[in-house]
């Protein structure tokens, strides 16, 4: 059994029959995409019923890699970090209307393996992402940041269509 399974067994088995799981700490990936601010609204409900922690990250992975100049770096991040600034205001604002508090964290990684990443350096039980983000056509060539994390969160994992 892997330890995902039996991580996931262990909690089912602390509740009893019919009782809904348990979760402590939820983490939203959140890239502005509709698929991100839907599954932020469901951890929201989530996180409210059950008087959970909740956790946004926003991973900036579109840096340039090879960049003319330092500048033309710095200018990208600067971009990146303002929109995310932005999309985690709107989405502090959106929990705080339903008395869920939330903390938000900008890291500049791969998007699947700094969720999973984060996720399990959290402590999280429970990742909601949306079906589909903003990977346009790399996600189409390599398979989607949704499905990589579904593969890799050593967690639960709820899928928000």
């Amino acid at each position: 059994m892997t330890d995902r399974a039996a991580n996931t067994e262990a909690r089912r088995a602390g509740s009893g029959a019919g009782e809904a799981m348990v979760y402590r700490k939820i983490l939203v990936p959140l890239d502005g995409s509709p698929g991100s601010w839907k599954a932020l609204r469901k951890a929201i409900i989530i996180a409210k019923e059950q008087s959970s922690e909740l956790a946004l990250l926003s991973v900036e992975e579109h840096l340039p890699r090879y960049a003319a100049t330092v500048g033309e770096v710095d200018e990208e991040k600067e971009r990146e970090n303002d929109y995310f600034a932005e999309v985690q205001a709107r989405a502090a604002a959106l929990a705080k209307e339903q008395g869920v508090v939330l903390r938000a964290q900008t890291v500049v990684g791969h998007a699947a393996h700094t969720i999973v990443q984060y996720a399990k350096e959290q402590g999280v039980d429970l990742i909601a992402i949306g079906h589909s983000g903003q990977s346009g056509i790399w996600g189409a060539l390599l398979g989607s940041t949704t499905a990589r994390v579904v593969d890799q969160a050593h967690c639960d994992v709820l899928v928000v269509r």
